[in-house]
């Protein structure tokens, strides 16, 4: 039985959150010395400017940083399996690398070209530009873990 876009948004969403919340950990400790704050960031949609303040792991800041985080890689794993979803399979990696690549660009520009400052993520906050390029890119390895584990059971088209 395959699988519904939806269904398969669920997986890639939650994958790609994690590891695009890995990657903001990672750079977020070597840029700014806290594993959290980027996430903490986030939650400016709940707390305003002072989340991006926040340095240390809270239920108040990271909780719902992350929630949103992966509400967001969620919307945008969604948009990856309607848009795309038709041209992956399970056994051929290159196109789910480059759908998986394709939509974290896309998702990279809309965050910062195309949203208005207040509703930008907010982890752009505390990092740099080449530190979001590695959050971008944990993005999209994970939409692409997400894309074969939800295929792998399929014949190959």
């Amino acid at each position: 039985m395959e699988n519904t876009a939806l269904q398969r948004a669920l997986i890639s969403g939650a994958t790609s959150s994690i590891l695009s919340t890995v990657a903001m950990s990672l750079v977020g400790k070597k840029e700014t010395g806290s594993a959290f704050a980027p996430t903490n960031a986030v939650s400016h949609y709940v707390h305003g400017k002072k989340a991006s303040y926040r340095d240390r792991f809270s239920l108040r800041y990271t909780v719902p940083g992350y929630l949103i985080h992966h509400a967001s890689a969620t919307f945008w794993s969604f948009v990856f399996e309607r848009t795309l979803g038709g041209v992956m399979n399970g056994k051929n990696p290159m196109a789910i690398a480059a759908a998986s690549a394709a939509t974290s660009a896309f998702a990279a520009f809309t965050d910062y070209k195309l949203t208005p400052r207040p509703l930008q993520p907010g982890y752009e906050k505390r990092l740099s530009g080449k530190a979001l390029g590695v959050v971008y890119v944990g993005f999209a390895i994970g939409l692409a873990i997400g894309a074969i584990l939800t295929r792998k059971d399929e014949p190959a088209r």
